[in-house]
């Protein structure tokens, strides 16, 4: 499985970004799918996951009401990270992950090659 991240880019505080990450490949089987990012100095983090059905989904406590995940329905090898209200602390480079449903990055068996996001204050 292969997949492509991108959507990022500089933006101001306040603003929105939509991060669009499409699979390709071996992608008969119905995967999970995470976003984390990894900003510098800092270890990977969990940002939001969202089940193969798109029927559940969780998110970090620090992105909670401001980002929302969703797949296309029509195409669930298409997974979106609607990003609102940003802040400056959600600078980093994001990273689509397909696998198991968790916020642990080593459930997860593909990742794409990250896009970055800033957020200037």
């Amino acid at each position: 499985v292969q997949l492509q991240a991108s959507g990022g880019g500089l933006v101001q505080a306040g603003g929105s970004l939509r991060l669009s990450c499409a699979a390709s490949g071996r992608t008969s089987r119905d995967w999970d799918m995470g976003w984390f990012r990894q900003a510098p100095g800092k270890e990977r983090e969990f940002v939001a996951c969202i089940r193969w059905s798109g029927g559940t989904s969780l998110y970090a406590d620090s992105v909670k009401g401001r980002f929302t995940i969703s797949r296309n329905n029509a195409n669930k090898n298409t997974v979106y990270l609607q990003m609102n209200s940003l802040k400056p602390e959600d600078t980093a480079v994001y990273y689509c992950a397909a696998g198991q449903m968790s916020r642990r990055p080593g459930l997860y068996d593909y990742w794409g090659q990250g896009t970055q996001v800033t957020v200037s204050s």
